[in-house]
């Protein structure tokens, strides 16, 4: 046993952290629920003013929130403010963790994740950092570099990691909520406002936690085409204006606790690549077109997409499409069965199901 786990052997809690976005938050809680059922407690460090905590908190986890800023790879003067509230956070953080003693702290990333890695880099304290994209985002590089271990999705990822993460790397796959396998397809469709006798194909648009403003007008632009040979079931997102339901359409800004059931229902979805979306739709094995953010991101969303098409689980949009080129492409996937079929079944692709476990037995090694 090395030093550092002689110096936290008195505690039965793991730390972690992240957030930003529902995808640095969201892939954990399938973790924690393996964490606690082994008799272990658990703590969140997030933001004090981000969407994490009312997502952590609501699934009764204990959170600390600290002052957190952003890394900008450009210049503003928004980086010398935020500066000050890094710092903050850091110091945050060290009292946290001393006082807790965790017996590792792992972060799902998000820039609020770097102090709290930091300041338990500092303590001593084993750190371990999660990624869910192709190519770590700026904050999962800064916490390689501060010495994290490296647990990643994809195989591919490893050839992006510094010497020492890529040693100690472990190839994970991207965890998914448990009650994703749990969905039901006739309850999906019934919640889709279709009659059991109803048999047109269901078509699931999903927004993300963000909302996908590109997303939701490609879609409404050949809506009325599509209504011609299939139901539509959209999650807009906050902040954008849904259109009426009608009968085989129906839009609402999230879908929650009905999302299983939904993914189980669906022929076909349509979403953005983020690894959250991509991962679910592999796990449910609902074949996918995706639409990559392009511009504001450092191109993980096409990255992610062109991984998932590689595998043969999805087909992507290419840029500057336009509706009547999104209606032509939905049109020929609903249309042939057999390659819809192909697509679900090369989702086994994606080690979905076993990658909380997978990681679960990492952070294990951690309490022996």
């Amino acid at each position: 046993m090395n030093k550092s786990k002689k110096e936290n052997a008195a505690s039965n809690t793991f730390a972690f952290t992240g957030g930003g976005t529902a995808g640095h938050v969201f892939p954990v809680f399938p973790v924690i629920d393996r964490v606690r059922r082994a008799g272990f407690n658990v703590i969140w460090i997030g933001s004090s003013r981000g969407l994490e905590k009312a997502l952590v908190e609501g699934a009764d986890i204990r959170y600390f929130g600290v002052p957190s800023g952003k890394f900008r790879r450009y210049f503003s003067f928004r980086n010398f403010t935020d500066l000050f509230a890094i710092i903050a956070g850091f110091f945050a953080s060290l009292r946290i963790l001393r006082r807790e003693k965790p017996l590792a702290l792992i972060s799902k990333g998000g820039f609020v994740s770097v102090p709290p890695m930091a300041a338990a880099r500092l303590l001593n304290i084993p750190i371990l950092n999660h990624e869910s994209d192709v190519d770590p985002g700026l904050a999962a590089r800064l916490n390689f570099k501060l010495g994290a271990r490296a647990l990643v999705s994809y195989k591919k990822t490893l050839g992006y990691l510094p010497g020492k993460s890529r040693k100690e790397a472990v190839v994970t796959g991207n965890p998914v909520r448990d009650e994703l396998f749990t969905g039901n397809p006739e309850e999906g469709r019934r919640m889709a406002g279709l009659k059991s006798t109803d048999e047109r194909p269901l078509i699931l648009v999903l927004g993300g936690s963000q909302g996908a403003l590109e997303v939701n007008s490609l879609v409404t632009g050949c809506l009325e085409s599509l209504q011609s040979v299939a139901a539509v079931v959209h999650q807009t997102g906050p902040g954008n204006p849904s259109v009426p339901d009608t009968d085989g359409y129906m839009s609402r800004p999230f879908f929650t606790t009905e999302l299983p059931n939904l993914l189980a229902a669906a022929d076909l979805a349509i979403a953005r690549s983020g690894a959250g979306s991509v991962w679910e739709l592999a796990a449910t094995g609902t074949p996918a077109i995706f639409i990559p953010l392009r511009g504001a991101t450092r191109g993980d969303q096409l990255l992610n997409a062109s991984m998932a098409e590689e595998a043969g689980i999805s087909v992507t949009l290419k840029k500057d499409s336009d509706s009547p080129a999104l209606e032509r492409m939905i049109k020929d996937l609903i249309s042939d069965t057999q390659r819809r079929q192909s697509m679900g079944e090369a989702a086994g692709a994606y080690p979905a199901r076993e990658a909380a476990d997978r990681i679960t037995e990492v952070l294990m090694e951690y309490a022996r």
